[in-house]
């Protein structure tokens, strides 16, 4: 904390007159009013509260400026299509008979994470050497507390790494660019809070854009964000060696009613799951209750995906499938994006789940200071 050189303020906790102020803000050239305390200890009270003033100064730093001006890189720049889970980069479009009207663009080079920052086996080239012959994979690990514990905290960090994504969605922003976001707002919350083990997958394998007809695993790329498309933001962080997985699918300026729907009838879908969620219920009680909301509704449900474990490895048992009937897809030459069959546009929702004794814990749930992105939300 830092002595406040200007006339006395209250403090943001309790009231009292205050003469500190948050070091961060004053970096930050944030106002003293909400940023000025008493004491140490009404400082280090707020502090899990407070410390989103600095996340959400920084995000509107990132989210000042033209659209057109931010997102100007091209090919002749140095970017490139992907091919093969990014092994390989080609100048040209690849052939294929696209689905639906999305088409791949460049994408720009990979982003360099700190080397502070401990990465899980698969980071580099996106292969799990550990997960594949574990028995992790067929036996489902009952969390101890101490692993509970670490999980709750990246969690909490993947839902405010979503938000930072969230609020820079807009028409003419490139996935690219959310992408940038993402990576930034992670390695912020690293100097904010002196994290030594915390890593997003920017345009890796784990942090994801799909656009419309995209099911899921798209590559952020060049194109720009449309008025009336449909974006799923899916992002992953690794903490304290364990894992948080999470995803929601936004609007795009106006989108059309059908796409309303869509969206919003995905969303009840996971939200109706996760009510039955309970010691005793089957797996495929999960898999039916969202098979049946979303045919009552006129929509079909993927099948190639499904809800997994997660925890010290990325995915584990169980595997929670979520349709009754059987659903085709497609994969793009990318090796990654994944696709509808007939083109038609694909929504997804996905939270983090603890079980408890008495029923479910949402580890990746919405937070107060989360943005309002639904409007069957505001009601």
């Amino acid at each position: 904390m830092s002595a406040a050189a200007e006339s006395m303020s209250s403090c943001a906790r309790c009231g009292k007159p205050a003469n500190l102020q948050c070091p961060k803000c004053m970096e930050l050239k944030l106002p003293r009013e909400g940023a000025a305390f008493c004491s140490q200890d009404c400082f280090k009270a707020s502090w899990s509260s407070h410390k989103s003033v600095h996340q959400k100064a920084k995000l509107s730093s990132l989210g000042t400026g033209n659209p057109a001006e931010q997102n100007s890189a091209s090919p002749n720049e140095g970017w490139l299509y992907c091919l093969k889970k990014g092994q390989t980069r080609t100048p040209k479009m690849p052939y294929f008979d696209w689905t639906g009207t999305l088409r791949p663009y460049p994408i720009s080079s990979k982003r360099m994470v700190p080397d502070h920052i401990d990465l899980p086996d698969w980071a580099i080239d996106g292969i799990p050497k550990i997960e594949p012959n574990s028995d992790l994979q067929h036996v489902v690990e009952i969390k101890t507390p101490e692993q509970i514990e670490r999980m709750t905290e990246t969690c909490r960090l993947a839902r405010e790494v979503l938000d930072a994504a969230a609020r820079v969605i807009r028409p003419g922003v490139t996935t690219d660019e959310i992408d940038r976001v993402v990576h930034e707002a992670t390695i912020s919350a690293d100097e904010d809070i002196h994290l030594h083990s915390i890593i997003t997958f920017s345009r890796s394998l784990a942090a994801r854009r799909s656009v419309n007809e995209v099911i899921c695993h798209g590559i952020p790329d060049a194109r720009k964000l449309q008025d009336g498309d449909i974006v799923n933001v899916d992002v992953a962080v690794y903490y304290k060696g364990v894992h948080s997985d999470l995803n929601e699918t936004y609007f795009v300026g106006e989108v059309d009613e059908s796409s309303r729907r869509l969206v919003q009838c995905t969303y009840e879908c996971l939200e109706k799951a996760i009510s039955i969620v309970k010691p005793g219920v089957r797996f495929r009680e999960i898999g039916e209750v969202i098979n049946w909301h979303a045919t009552m509704s006129g929509l079909s449900v993927g099948k190639s995906y499904c809800g997994h474990g997660i925890g010290e490895l990325f995915h584990c048992a169980p595997n929670i499938p979520h349709y009754a009937r059987v659903w085709r897809d497609r994969m793009w030459p990318d090796g990654w994006t994944n696709v509808t069959a007939d083109g038609k546009r694909s929504a997804q929702f996905e939270h983090t789940l603890l079980v408890t004794e008495t029923g479910v814990e949402v580890l990746t749930a919405r937070l107060p200071s989360s943005p309002n992105m639904f409007p069957w939300l505001k009601a």
